[in-house]
């Protein structure tokens, strides 16, 4: 199996991770929008407390589990549509 959406989503997290390590985005506000561990960061402690680093080495794993996910998503509907023109 490929994995082009699961690349995709990792360079888009890494992407905003960079975008935001840069300063052009002063506030956060991109970071926050697009950085789901930082969501759940945010529910529990203080963001201020999160290292950085890990909030960008988490943001862009997540980016790429859910290319990851649907990788899988896409190759289990080809796989069928495979199976039904077969039968």
């Amino acid at each position: 199996m490929r994995y082009p959406v699961t690349i995709a989503a990792a360079l888009i997290g890494l992407a905003v991770c960079l975008f935001n390590y840069t300063g052009y985005d002063p506030h956060n506000m991109i970071f926050f929008m697009l950085s789901i561990p930082a969501w759940v960061a945010d529910l529990f402690i203080d963001i201020h407390e999160v290292s950085v680093l890990l909030m960008y080495v988490l943001t862009i794993l997540t980016w790429a589990l859910l290319g990851y996910i649907a990788d899988v998503l896409i190759a289990r509907g080809r796989e069928r549509d495979r199976r039904r023109r077969s039968a």
